[in-house]
C-alpha cells in the first residue's frame, strides 16, 4: 500500500450517494495520514464536498452538459485528460456507471470499480483493473464504503460507520438561516421534495405533522414546484416557516443547528445522517436499505414492495403512510 500516495475517488452523482461515500473518507485517513484524496464531482454537487478536511481536492466536471450540447463532450475529455497529469497512483470509480468508469480511465491506467455483478451498468467493469464484489441489494452505504476501502487493503466496519465523526462542514453560510431558527422552540426541517413525485409525502400529511408537534418548522426546497408547496405549507400553519432559497454549503450548516429534520428519501434528507442530526427518512418507492439506522436516525416505509433492480415512478404507495407514525417517532426523538 506504500506506493498508493495519491487516490482519486470519482462520485459524480447524486448528493445522497455522495454523502454515503464521504463516510469513508475519515477512515481511509485514520489508516493512511498521507494519502492525498482528490474527488472528482459533477459541479452542481460540489458544495457537498467543499470544507471537508480529508479532501485536498475537488474536482467539478460538468457532464450533465452534454446533454443539451453534444459537443460539450470534447471540452470535457480535455478537462479531464489535463487532470490525468496529477499522476494518480490509484483511482476508484465509487459510481459504476460507464460515464464515471470512462472519466476515470481518462485520468489513470490503475482504476477500480464493482465488478459486473454487483452494478446495473455492467460493462463498466471493462475499464478496470480491479474489482470489487458486493451485490447491488446491498446496504447502499456499505456498497459505497467497500468499493472505496477494499481497493485500499482494509475494511471499515458497520460498528465504525455508526461510530462516525460527523463529516460534513461548512464556512461563510449565508447569515439569513439563522432568523428562522428559533430559541424557546425546537427546531425541525421539512424536506418535502424529490426526483420523483412518487416519492414525495403529501404536503398535507407535513402540515399534520407540524400542527401536531406545535414546533418551528422550517421548509427548505429547490424547485418552483417545491416553493409554490413551502408557500402553501407556511400559508396554511402557524408553526412553518418557508426558507429563501439557499445553497449547499448554508442547507449544511443549517442543518447542522436543527433538532429534527423530517423528509423524504433525497440528498437533502441524508445530510442530517452526515452531520449526526436525528432524522426521520420517509420511505415509498425506494429500498429502506439506502440508510443506516441508527438510536437518532429513523425510517417510516409504505407497505409496497420494492424491487431494487427496477424501482416503480408509478409507486404513489408514500400517500398512505399515516402521519401519526411519524408524529409519534419525532416525539421520541424530540423529547425523549
Amino acid at each position: 500500500m506504500n506506493q498508493i500516495k495519491k487516490l482519486a475517488i470519482v462520485k459524480l452523482s447524486a448528493m445522497g450517494d455522495i454523502i454515503h461515500a464521504m463516510v469513508a473518507l475519515q477512515y481511509i485517513k485514520k489508516k493512511y495520514p498521507n494519502i492525498l484524496i482528490d474527488w472528482f464531482v459533477e459541479e452542481s454537487f460540489s458544495q457537498i464536498l467543499q470544507n471537508n478536511p480529508h479532501i485536498n481536492n475537488i474536482f467539478s466536471v460538468n457532464l450533465k452538459a452534454i446533454k443539451k450540447n453534444k459537443f460539450e463532450i470534447i471540452n470535457q475529455i480535455k478537462l479531464i485528460k489535463k487532470y490525468s497529469k496529477n499522476n494518480y497512483d490509484l483511482v476508484i470509480d465509487a459510481q459504476g456507471l460507464i460515464k464515471s468508469a470512462i472519466v476515470s480511465k481518462l485520468l489513470a491506467k490503475t482504476v477500480a470499480g464493482f465488478d459486473k455483478n454487483s452494478i446495473r451498468e455492467k460493462s463498466a467493469t471493462l475499464f478496470y483493473n480491479k474489482k470489487v464484489t458486493i451485490p447491488y441489494d446491498e446496504n447502499t452505504i456499505d456498497r459505497n464504503v467497500k468499493v472505496l476501502s477494499s481497493p485500499l487493503n482494509f475494511e471499515i466496519t458497520s460498528k465504525m460507520i455508526l461510530e462516525k465523526e460527523p463529516f460534513l462542514f461548512y464556512k461563510d453560510e449565508n447569515p439569513i438561516i439563522y432568523d428562522y431558527i428559533k430559541n424557546d422552540k425546537k427546531n425541525i426541517i421539512f424536506v418535502i421534495g424529490s426526483t420523483w413525485e412518487s416519492r414525495n409525502y403529501p404536503k398535507e400529511k407535513f402540515l399534520n405533522i407540524a400542527n401536531e408537534l406545535k414546533e418551528n418548522c422550517i421548509v427548505v426546497w429547490g424547485s418552483e414546484s417545491e416553493k409554490e408547496k413551502a408557500l402553501w405549507l407556511e400559508g396554511n400553519s402557524n408553526y412553518i416557516k418557508a426558507l429563501p432559497k439557499i445553497n449547499l454549503n448554508s442547507l449544511k450548516a443549517l442543518v447542522s443547528k436543527v433538532d429534527l429534520l423530517i423528509g423524504n428519501d433525497t440528498g437533502p434528507t441524508h445530510m442530517a445522517w452526515g452531520l449526526n442530526i436525528p432524522s426521520i427518512t420517509i420511505f415509498g418507492p425506494t429500498p429502506i436499505n439506502r440508510i443506516y439506522q441508527t438510536s437518532i436516525n429513523k425510517i417510516v416505509k409504505s407497505n409496497s414492495k420494492v424491487n431494487h433492480f427496477k424501482l416503480n415512478k408509478n409507486d404513489f404507495s408514500i400517500k398512505e403512510i399515516d402521519e401519526k407514525i411519524i408524529i409519534k417517532e419525532a416525539k421520541s426523538l424530540l423529547y425523549g
